[in-house]
């Protein structure tokens, strides 16, 4: 057909301009005939089209409505094999079919109209008399009395140009307009029809005609369909063609009341039935109607200027943006989200959706992407409380006043809803995905922009006005976990699919700035280089949503749970601040208790509204289905990462060996950060927040991943994400539930991997974080070392865990490392904590005083206060970390013995020992008492008991006894003997235990006699003495960078600490030492001279300890 040939808008124009001629009572002469008033063409007008209509065919005749099940039945009847029943049957006759009569009431009953005055006065005017129309025929010759389908196009737009507002002086047309549908638009008229033709459709296949009869009648039906639908189209887009009533929105907005009515929530129970008679889609007619628009408009890509402003009107519609959103009564949200499932599930839509400007806005930020991009308003729904205050204010207002099944409740009901909107989410991005590879490519874009806006939601001190909201993030997290379940299979049998170097292939993600793992930016520059194909094909469908769920998590939903972990510490905040303010009362009865009142309800309020964003955030953070997708997700995550680094890319099957090679693989290195940070920031969030959901998975992965690092800690460059792996594995071993060894504790004594690595592991962290390169190292490594000593006391009565560990003390230099560590701690921590409970005693007894006390200043009473709570906070922290160090060395000195006897360790270990006893059992006890030691984890019963039990287990060690005797500063006997008398009165250790210790003593005593004898030395060459302990060397060496001679045995110490020199502070290691043999036998010859003088070695050790041990 030509492109010339008229459109409907030209037919549409040419007849109004004929009506118009007509009832001005104009002539227009014809070319071949004379007769009324007619438009100058002779011929019929062709059938109105904007484009070529394409030939119906039987395979393009659309498929019923799903309204109409029974006609399917029907129609299938009649081809279906014959009955199997033998009996005998009567030959079906096939009804005739009279097509001429047929097709006219076909068309009269579809289009409600009629060529005849006295039909349409016999269906009281129901039936449109086209009375000028029928002039207009008899003037061409042609018989007004049938419609057919060849006037058809001039039969409809006939019946779209009669306008029922229009005024006529002709009193026989005058019941026409009368009877007319009043308020009837010409898309709801085009719908009834279209209505009323799939019914004559159905009735058409239940009758029994013949194939080819039913197959001629369906074909002219087809026709009028696509007649009506190219109408109903163009209405849409051109409301203003035919006349309209006024007063009713028209063109879009008319088609959005039957897509609002999809969802089951948005009306009444059985408004979507189907109704021929009605001029309204009902639910189960809105797709079939889309889908015959979409059939009619897509080949030619001229759907988009129809339906495009319906989607928008749709997608942007103000029930979103209600206050109450998903809290909402009228759920109005879901018959949003039931028209776009509709929607996209229609070939060709999909398509148009992607396409619009709208789907990702050119000029959107991240702050204005959510509300201008079309799927952003659904996305950024959600319960937060940022966001969404009216739901938090409503689920959980006065939260102090509320019982735990109250706020399940409130979580049960927000859960549900959220878990709908999400579900329906992905249904709608997966239906887009799977209509083809341009949807598919638009909703990669979409997500890849939306984490491009984002880069500064990873940033510190966000200002969350310039970035996306929780609720649009967390949702798009969850969209793109259940893209990724599919290939997130046990079996791992689809890891390969993913791309090792896809950021080398792909530019998708921009990672130019971020930190990576152990690489620095020219590596990463350098690797990319090595590593791009240009002419390769782009990486998958999983890889790209493998890395996009990273990113997503990294700078959306994991920002999300640092948002509501710094709310923690926010409530930490106002509790002191309510505590400083409440103080010890005194302000009651005073001019400031007014004051003072208000200002504690203010803080209380602020109190209530921070635990009412947390309810908030627990809603949505720990939806179930999320977390076990979120812990699913991390756990595929933790496994590929191990995969990348094992030489034969198989883990898990079998595992990688630990530990790992010294060689780190530089794709490895190249990796983002953020990869292992997510992955140990989401652990740490759900092994605390949702332990249980790991019941299910993951607890291998978990602690494969935990071990994998920690005994490879050099494939991690960042001292605090070795830290927090660390972390992970001291947080897994928390009780919960019925769980008394949390998500690990059994796994770490039962699992072969963790009864090989985990003690060297551990082992081998406490010495690695005493040096992090950190500021805040010194005070780090305590946490740390915390942790350690919790997982060894966990683990501790296991043997294979004991065996392990004596394994491990094979290896001396870094056994004994390990032990001068530990004995660093316990110096430090006992004397810090002895310290601040001193300060804190003193202040108490201060307060005790209350007449002294009230007679201070009131600033001054304030100020001792928040020292006081500033003292108990520290010491508590301090004494936990030495309780358990101590605990450490008592376990450890009886498993094995040889390591702390070094020369470098054992004088040391003996030292502290005696000082913390000194303080526990001496004059300064006194000083100790508190009024509440339990809640400053103060137990010096248990203290004291370790510390006696370390004597106890080393005992027998000649060393430690010459040690002990050794220590000049804090040993006395009548130490040990109040030590006994406390620890029988008090039942903390048997007699017999006792009497062990008594007898330790005098061996102590002894050994201090003669060592005293020995010592009577005289007068000591200068360089003989080593310049740090100033005691006579036995070994002296030289240390090459200062040229300074030390003791081997001092320089070792201090290197178990400090890598350095402590002359210079240049780096040293011990084996850099050299040895100085002639000042070595200088000593040993003086030495040797002078203690062959008179001593007291003969003297009776009766003489010398006057012990009793009785």
């Amino acid at each position: 057909m030509s492109d010339n040939a008229p459109t409907p808008q030209d037919d549409a124009e040419r007849i109004r301009l004929k009506r118009l001629a007509k009832l001005q009572g104009v002539s227009t002469p014809r070319a071949s005939t004379s007769g009324p008033s007619t438009p100058a063409s002779s011929t019929p007008p062709p059938a109105p089209k904007s484009k070529p209509i394409p030939k119906p065919t039987p395979a393009a005749t659309p498929r019923l409505p799903v309204s109409s099940p029974s006609s399917r039945i029907v129609s299938s009847s009649s081809s279906a094999a014959p009955s199997p029943v033998p009996t005998a049957q009567k030959k079906k006759v096939l009804q005739t079919l009279d097509l001429p009569s047929w097709e006219h009431d076909a068309v009269s009953k579809i289009l409600k109209v009629t060529l005849s005055r006295d039909e349409a006065q016999k269906s009281g005017f129901d039936l449109v008399w086209l009375k000028y129309l029928s002039e207009e025929l008899k003037s061409e010759g042609i018989a007004p009395d049938h419609l057919s389908s060849d006037i058809i196009d001039r039969v409809l737009i006939a019946r779209l140009e009669v306008d029922s507002q229009g005024m006529t002086d002709d009193l026989d047309y005058l019941p026409v307009l009368a009877s007319l549908p009043p308020q009837q638009t010409t898309f709801e008229y085009l719908v009834g029809a279209w209505k009323r033709l799939n019914a004559t459709r159905s009735a058409v296949l239940k009758k029994g005609f013949s194939p080819m009869d039913t197959k001629t009648a369906t074909d002219k039906l087809e026709k009028i369909r696509e007649l009506l639908i190219s109408y109903a189209g163009l209405t849409l887009q051109e409301p203003g063609m035919f006349p309209q009533p006024t007063g009713k929105p028209l063109g879009p907005p008319e088609l959005l009341p039957a897509l609002l009515s999809l969802s089951a929530f948005s009306g009444p129970l059985g408004s979507s039935s189907s109704n021929p008679s009605s001029s309204v889609l009902s639910a189960t007619e809105v797709e079939p109607f889309l889908q015959d628009l979409s059939r009619r408009f897509s080949p030619d890509d001229e759907l988009d200027p129809i339906l495009a402003p319906v989607v928008k009107l749709l997608l942007f519609h103000p029930s979103l943006s209600r206050p109450e959103g998903l809290g909402g009564g009228d759920s109005g949200w879901r018959a949003i989200i039931g028209g776009l499932e509709v929607l996209v599930s229609v070939k060709g839509i999909p398509e148009l959706i992607t396409r619009m400007p709208e789907w990702i806005p050119e000029h959107a930020t991240a702050v204005t992407f959510e509300r201008m991009s079309l799927m952003g308003p659904l996305l950024r729904l959600g319960v937060f409380m940022r966001e969404w205050p009216t739901i938090a204010q409503t689920y959980f207002s006065d939260p102090e006043k509320r019982t735990r099944d109250d706020i399940e409740s409130s979580f049960a009901s927000l859960r549900g809803t959220l878990k709908s909107l999400q579900t329906s989410l992905f249904q709608v991005f997966n239906s887009l995905v799977r209509a083809g590879a341009g949807p598919r490519e638009a909703v990669l874009q979409y997500f890849a922009r939306v984490i491009k806006l984002n880069l500064r939601r990873a940033g510190m001190q966000v200002d969350p006005d310039t970035v996306a909201s929780d609720s649009f993030m967390v949702n798009l997290q969850s969209v793109l976990l259940r893209f990724a379940e599919p290939f997130m299979d046990a079996n791992y049998s689809r890891m390969d699919k993913i791309d090792p170097l896809f950021y080398a292939h792909s530019d998708r993600i921009d990672i130019n700035d971020e930190t990576r793992i152990k690489a620095t930016s020219e590596e990463a520059s350098q690797w990319v280089e090595q590593n791009k194909e240009p002419n390769a094909a782009p990486p998958n469908f999983i890889s790209n949503i493998f890395y996009l769920a990273i990113a997503m998590s990294h700078y959306g939903y994991l920002r999300t749970i640092q948002s509501y972990n710094g709310l923690a510490r926010h409530v930490e905040d106002v509790q002191r601040h309510l505590d400083m303010l409440q103080g010890d009362g005194s302000w009651m009865g005073t001019p400031m208790q007014t004051r003072t009142e208000t200002t504690i309800n203010l803080v209380k309020i602020e109190k209530a509204k921070i635990r009412m964003q947390q309810l908030s955030f627990e809603t949505g953070l720990l939806e179930p289905e999320l977390v076990f997708r979120c812990i699913g997700f991390t756990t595929f995550l933790s496994t590929w990462l191990i995969r990348q680094v094992d030489p034969k890319k198989q883990h898990p099957k079998p595992p990688a060996a630990l530990p790992l090679s010294k060689e780190v693989p530089m794709s490895f290195r190249v990796l983002p950060e953020y990869i292992v940070e997510d992955i140990v920031d989401y652990l740490h969030f759900s092994v605390q927040a949702s332990p249980e959901k790991f019941e299910l998975a993951g607890k291998i992965e978990l602690l494969t991943f935990v071990l994998t690092f920690l005994t490879s800690t050099w494939y991690i460059k960042n001292p605090f994400l070795k830290s927090k792996i660390n972390d992970v594995l001291f947080m897994s071993i928390w009780g919960y539930g019925r769980e008394r060894n949390g998500i690990l504790g059994d796994l770490l004594n039962t699992h072969p991997m963790a009864l090989k690595h985990l003690m060297p592991a551990l082992m081998h962290f406490y010495i690695e974080v005493e040096q992090t390169g950190a500021s805040s190292q010194f005070y780090d490594k305590f946490n740390a070392r915390r942790n350690i000593a919790y997982i060894l006391k966990v683990v501790w009565n296991n043997p294979s865990h004991r065996q392990a560990l004596n394994e491990e003390a094979k290896n001396v230099d870094e056994f004994v490392r390990f032990v001068n560590l530990m004995i660093n701690d316990v110096t430090y921590l006992m004397d810090e904590s002895l310290t601040d409970m001193t300060q804190i005693h003193e202040i108490q007894v201060e307060m005790d005083d209350k007449a002294t006390w009230e007679s201070k200043p009131r600033e001054y009473r304030r100020e001792r206060e928040g020292t006081l709570r500033s003292l108990e906070r520290q010491a508590s922290g301090y004494t936990t970390l030495g309780r358990s160090t101590v605990e450490l060395l008592k376990v450890f000195t009886a498993e094995t013995k040889a390591p702390f006897m070094m020369p470098e360790i054992v004088d040391r270990l003996a030292a502290m020992l005696d000082y913390n006893l000194h303080v526990l059992v001496g004059p300064r006890y006194q000083t100790l008492k508190v009024r509440d030691p339990a809640k400053l984890k103060f137990d010096p019963k248990a203290l004291l008991s370790d510390i006696l039990q370390v004597f106890l287990n080393l005992c027998d060690q000649g060393e430690f006894v010459k040690a002990v005797a050794n220590d000049g500063r804090s040993y006395s006997k009548e130490l040990f003997e109040s030590a006994a008398e406390i620890a029988i009165r008090r039942s903390i250790k048997t007699e017999a235990e006792m009497e062990k210790l008594r007898l330790f003593v005098v061996k102590v005593e002894e050994a201090k006699a003669t060592m005293d004898a020995e010592d009577d030395l005289g007068e000591i060459p200068e360089e003989f003495l080593d310049p740090l302990m100033y005691t006579v060397m036995k070994d002296p060496v030289l240390l090459p960078s200062s040229k300074n001679i030390i003791d081997r045995s001092t320089i070792k110490s201090h290197l178990l600490s400090d890598s350095k020199d402590p002359f210079n502070r240049a780096p040293l290691k011990i084996e850099d030492v050299i040895p100085v043999p002639e000042l070595k036998l200088r000593i040993t010859t003086f030495l040797s001279d002078r203690r062959n003088k008179n001593t007291a070695l003969d003297k009776s050790a009766e003489e010398i300890v006057h012990m009793d041990t009785a």
